[in-house]
């Protein structure tokens, strides 16, 4: 990126390391989950000096203003001055949260990136967006502020569930299908995911997304085009979560992908073809959740309050063929309901 290094690769806790040996910090804190403190904390401690651990539990549903003051009164325990560090750990809730907390805490302190599974890896620990949720809208309260570095360690995603390798995957089928047709055609004859084989789609999803945050860091116009799948699939997450009913980022944003999809093919954007290709490709990885269209107002409301919306629009991310995009396209509640109607005619057996 412009403002940080990224580093990439088996040498990136060692390039951590010198990193922390420069910098010279007065304190170190370390940010965990009890998932990511038990299977990548190990690796992680040789790597870095004497430090404090704060751990959280797992899961969206503590990526919230309670778990904020927890980790505020922590850090106000150590007496962390402005001259600290903090080291996040985990996943998109522990970057997002983590990198939120440290970037408000005493006006900001400095935090790095150490991104443990693939959605964050290939997206959430790269491009400054902090936040947390609230009241079930999806990082609603936050603001931009970037890492000192972002240390991406692929042997970390040896210790996740399939689940979860899946739903970071949904983040690099939306980078190819943004900005690179041919890595789409490509990218279909990968049906079987293996963690070892994720550090060239690491890279690609990365540079995807450095060429668009390059040009926009302040998301105002063109970098919306990352937003595709995510106004749908946010509304449909944050309402499931709402319900007690939580299901992964990833799985999400395959359904806000195909939704978003069929939007664009109704309004002669992208071909019939490339509809039923991503429709199907995504079926082919992703569960087949039916949407509770009894619950259509409620989601197109939880869309009109996603954070790229102006006035009283719902603004989408359409795909104006594989490749390219078109930013804030208003989409009527009529078009979003039809979008979760074919989604769920399309998982019919």
């Amino acid at each position: 990126m412009r403002n940080y290094p990224i580093h990439i690769g088996s040498s990136a806790l060692k390039e951590l390391s010198l990193f922390l040996e420069e910098a010279a910090y007065t304190q170190i804190l370390v940010l965990a989950d009890t998932l990511t403190h038990k299977h990548c904390y190990p690796h992680l401690q040789a790597h870095i000096p004497p430090h404090q651990v704060q751990l959280i539990e797992p899961g969206e549903i503590h990526k919230n203003l309670a778990t904020c003051t927890l980790l505020w009164q922590a850090m106000t325990d150590l007496r962390l001055d402005r001259r600290s560090l903090v080291i996040n750990l985990g996943g998109g809730v522990i970057g997002d949260m983590g990198g939120f907390v440290a970037s408000t805490y005493k006006r900001g302190i400095d935090f790095v990136q150490v991104p443990t599974t693939l959605l964050a890896q290939v997206d959430a620990s790269v491009g400054g967006k902090l936040g947390i949720d609230f009241e079930g809208y999806k990082n609603h309260i936050g603001l931009f502020c970037e890492p000192q570095g972002v240390f991406i360690y692929p042997a970390f995603l040896q210790t996740l569930p399939e689940a979860e390798l899946h739903s970071g995957f949904a983040e690099v089928i939306k980078h190819h299908l943004i900005a690179d047709e041919t890595g789409w055609e490509q990218l279909q004859h990968l049906t079987q995911l293996e963690a070892g084989d994720m550090e060239g789609l690491i890279r690609h999803s990365i540079q995807v997304k450095e060429d668009i945050v390059a040009q926009d860091p302040q998301e105002k116009g063109l970098r919306k085009a990352l937003n595709f799948g995510h106004t749908i699939g946010h509304a449909i997450e944050g309402d499931l979560l709402q319900q007690g009913k939580p299901i992964l980022h990833g799985e999400a944003i395959a359904i806000g992908m195909v939704a978003e999809s069929w939007i664009s093919s109704a309004r002669g954007l992208l071909s019939p073809n490339g509809l039923q290709t991503i429709t199907h490709y995504l079926h082919s990885l992703y569960p087949p959740l039916t949407i509770d269209l009894s619950r259509k107002e409620i989601l197109f409301d939880r869309a009109r309050n996603d954070k790229k919306n102006i006035g009283a629009e719902v603004n989408c991310t359409l795909l104006d063929g594989v490749g390219k995009v078109k930013v804030n396209q208003a989409i009527t509640q009529e078009e979003m309901t039809a979008s979760l109607q074919f989604w769920n005619a399309s998982i019919a057996p």
